[in-house]
């Protein structure tokens, strides 16, 4: 049957002109009945011979039926769904309803072409016929020119899926995007050509060939500026960070042009002006020129304008703090040059969590609500004057703090470290405050803890929830090797969030008693010649409700003598190493809630039977040390303990023994060895300071500085053969359990800058640049480079500050919850070892369960 074609939408015709296309169809349809009273298709589609059709155009017509003919892949009873068109439909034609069915037809990104025909009228009945072009399918895809591996990153981020519908659009945007991708690159002459041809093993599919000539990066030859005469050339191209023109002899940048660098360069360099007084400077045009030799130019006009001055500054609104006090927080006066960043930055706040500004002073005294900003209110000249506008509305208080996320750390424990309670002032210092003290907690991921501040304009109240993600705390150390002819195993648990009141309850097995922030230890090692113990226990918050903290501890050692040559142990030869250990910690209110202050009472027994070491002279006999130790420490670095971005940290220890010699009346110069050391005694003082300064969003710089001293009571007893500084290595702690505080300084030996008896005076500084790869919950993962000094010395008449073993190197820190901290360093020493010559050279690290 002939079939009579509505053109209601041609493939050249797009949605947005349907209407004129009905017009334009109305009136053939009328032109055409007027001459023939038949009807013959307008388009691709072939007619066939025609036949008289009655039909009045823009009359309702029922569908009779509904095909589909042109598919190749579908099913014509899905085609017919996605027209959504009905048989029985009341429908007028053409109409709104038929130019919707084909809409969804070409939303569908399946067809290249749809006309719609009236195959047959009976009467009010119409019988319609769908004519589709699919679209080929995309069925492989091939890259030429560029690695496998690059090509598959470029195939996903560009989207381009076997199966997907080749279309012009596709073909053109994956071309664009890859030539966009390698031009951001540097790559400017970068050609990519697309070429499809169909598959003959496929029905209605194509296979795609994209072959990519990425060329060569192009370099900056020469950077040519016009228009700047307030900053020189060599100012102006110095504030191009990362866009440099070809120089002999810089290594540390080179000259490739890549354009999102320019374009974030000539931001910066609008910056640089403005923070320099050029408030309107601007770049009026910049152009690249291409060169014979494959290099280009860059071509900058730049209008600089005037500088600019503040003028008068006024402070409106303000009753809370006088214009002294705010003059004062601002540091801003007048004559200075204006500087718009750095106004913004002292009244609303650099964006830092320890900003000072006049915007943070009142957030921090309960102001909410209040609003701060700075006004230009006249240009005169080369002056501005500002005025400072202060709404500060109402004390805002604390109505209701929340945590969520706890599902394993009880409440109380989470609710006491935090300083933003109801009833007090809101104050943003303390929310940031109460995010670090959470996060050194250790048993939350401190990178995501988020504060959801709710506030309540109506009532002059803010709800506080505050987010927090449970992360494993408790580790175990589980080690086996051999060496030395003996097989060393170490077992080791820690449980940092243990719960001991539910030690005995069955039901909080899980697989133990967890979530009261109690941190419970067990180690044992042993070997054929040594075996070591120990066990502690931490209660932060003794009472519940202050927080004071009790710290016990246990250990114990026997040491058998060894003969490294024939590898026999003689057990009958031994040194045993009884120690235990009390102690109180509090947190203190002064000079801020930063400080503390721990102290305990230790005591080690040494018992030697045959057992000869180098700090005493006697093999058979024992030894007391009994001594008194107290740490005031200041911590506000944070807010993640593992990689720590702000704040500080610091401790002066001491410890000291009862001066017995003094009061025993014993002429010291005639005892042997155990008549001396029956009792050690001493002092021992040091200190350590540690600072953090982020120097952008992630590269964060550690310095550290070190300085410890052990002294003596009595000249003719001398210096404790115990508790000396050995110097050099990884800093890990052997088994030996003689006091001695061991002190890392890579790229030497372990204990190798100190003599063979210890140091009594050391001295260590660092400066360390971190970056973190990853801080995720499972696994923090930070690379590292340093340069480190120190040094060991036998007494003040050795001390020389001056004489300092070098070194420098780079290393990784792995921390899993599971495990602890674990890491490698490779170091340099730059110095010889304690008695040598030539310098220590390259040294490999390992740590395990320890930072720097």
């Amino acid at each position: 049957m002939t079939k009579f074609k509505i053109a209601l939408l041609l493939l050249s015709i797009t949605i947005t002109t349907f209407t004129q296309a009905q017009e334009v169809t109305n009136s053939n349809i009328k032109e055409t009945q007027r001459a023939t009273n038949t009807t013959v298709a307008l388009d691709t589609i072939t007619p066939i011979k025609a036949v008289p059709v009655n039909f009045t155009p823009d009359s309702k017509y029922e569908i009779g039926g509904i095909s589909v003919v042109g598919l190749k892949k579908f099913e014509e009873q899905t085609v017919k769904v996605f027209t959504g068109l009905k048989v029985g439909q009341q429908i007028k034609l053409p109409g709104d309803k038929l130019t919707s069915a084909i809409k969804k037809l070409y939303e569908t990104n399946q067809f290249s072409n749809i006309d719609v025909y009236v195959s047959h009228i009976d009467g009010n009945i119409a019988y319609l016929e769908f004519a589709v072009l699919e679209l080929p399918q995309l069925n492989n895809i091939t890259f030429k020119g560029i690695k496998a591996s690059k090509a598959k990153e470029l195939q996903k981020d560009a989207e381009l899926k076997v199966g997907v519908m080749v279309t012009d659009n596709l073909i053109v945007t994956t071309k664009n995007y890859i030539t966009k991708k390698y031009q951001d690159k540097g790559f400017l002459g970068t050609k990519v050509t697309i070429d499809t041809k169909p598959d003959t093993t496929n029905l209605n599919a194509v296979n795609m060939l994209i072959l990519v000539d990425q060329g060569s990066k192009i370099k900056i030859k020469d950077i040519n500026l016009l228009g700047n005469n307030a900053f020189t050339d060599q100012k102006v191209k110095a504030s191009l960070k990362k866009t440099k023109q070809k120089q002999f002899g810089r290594l540390w940048k080179t000259s490739k042009y890549i354009n999102a660098d320019f374009e974030e360069d000539l931001k910066k360099l609008i910056s640089s002006y403005s923070e320099n007084g050029y408030r309107d400077a601007r770049i009026l045009e910049h152009s690249i020129a291409w060169n014979e030799d494959k290099t280009i130019n860059l071509n900058l006009k730049l209008e600089e304008g005037n500088k600019y001055y503040l003028g008068d500054i006024e402070f409106l609104g303000n009753s809370k703090y006088t214009d002294q006090q705010l003059q004062g927080m601002l540091g801003l006066q007048k004559g200075d040059t204006y500087n718009g960043k750095l106004l913004k930055e002292r009244v609303t706040g650099d964006g830092t969590p320890d900003s000072q500004d006049i915007a943070t002073l009142y957030q921090d005294n309960g102001y909410l609500f209040s609003r701060v900003m700075p006004v230009e209110t006249k240009i005169s000249n080369d002056s501005i004057n500002i005025e400072i506008r202060i709404y500060e509305d109402e004390p805002t208080k604390i109505n209701n703090v929340s945590i969520t996320g706890n599902d394993k750390t009880n409440d109380h424990v989470v609710y006491r470290e935090i300083r933003t309670r109801p009833g007090y002032l809101y104050s943003k210092s303390q929310i940031i405050r109460t995010i670090r003290e959470i996060g050194q907690l250790g048993f939350f991921d401190a990178e995501t803890i988020t504060p959801d501040i709710k506030p309540n304009f109506t009532d002059k109240t803010v709800d506080i929830d505050y987010t927090i993600a449970e992360k494993g705390s408790s580790q175990i150390e589980l080690q086996g090797g051999y060496g030395g002819g003996s097989f060393i195993g170490t077992v080791g648990l820690s449980f940092n969030n243990f719960s001991i009141r539910n030690i005995f309850n069955g039901e909080a097995y899980k697989p133990l008693p967890m979530g009261d922030g109690q941190v419970l230890s067990l180690r044992l090692q042993k070997s054929r010649y040594y075996t070591t113990g120990s066990f502690s226990f931490t209660e932060p918050w003794l009472g519940g409700k202050k927080p004071q903290s009790l710290s016990l501890s246990v250990y114990y050692s026997a040491q058998y003598r060894y003969n490294y040559v024939t590898r026999d142990v003689d057990k009958d030869q031994h040194l045993n190493i009884v120690g235990a250990s009390a102690g109180i910690g509090r947190r203190l209110k002064w000079p801020d809630d930063n400080f503390s202050l721990m102290q305990s009472i230790s005591y080690q027994s040494y018992r030697l039977k045959n057992y000869p070491i180098s700090t005493f002279n006697f093999t058979t006999g024992e030894s007391n040390n009994l001594a008194y130790n107290v740490t005031f420490s200041r911590n506000s670095a944070g807010p993640n303990p593992i990689f720590p971005k702000s704040g500080s940290e610091f401790a002066i220890v001491g410890k000291f023994t009862f001066p017995y010699s003094l009061v025993n009346n014993k002429d010291y110069s005639t005892l042997d060895d155990q008549g001396k050391y029956k009792w050690l005694e001493y002092y021992k003082a040091s200190f350590n300071g540690k600072w953090y300064t982020a120097i952008t969003k992630n590269l964060v710089l550690m310095t550290n500085a070190e300085f410890g001293f052990l002294g003596r009571y009595n000249k003719d007893l001398g210096y404790s053969p115990f508790e000396r500084y050995f110097v050099g290595g990884d800093g890990m702690a052997s088994y030996q359990l003689d006091g001695r505080t061991t002190v890392a300084l890579r790229g030497y030996e372990n204990g190798q800058i100190s003599s063979v008896l210890g140091g009594t005076i050391y001295d260590k500084f660092q400066m360390e640049l971190r970056y973190p790869i990853t801080l995720k919950p499972s696994a923090s993962i930070y690379a590292l480079t340093f340069l480190e000094a120190g040094n060991a010395y036998d007494g003040f008449e050795e001390l020389n500050p001056f004489n300092l073993k070098r070194s420098a190197g780079m290393g990784l820190r792995v921390f899993m919850p599971a495990f602890g901290l674990l890491g490698i360093d490779f170091a340099y020493g730059f110095d010889p070892m304690y008695g040598g010559t030539q310098a220590s050279g390259w040294q490999t690290h390992f740590v395990i369960g320890q930072q720097f």
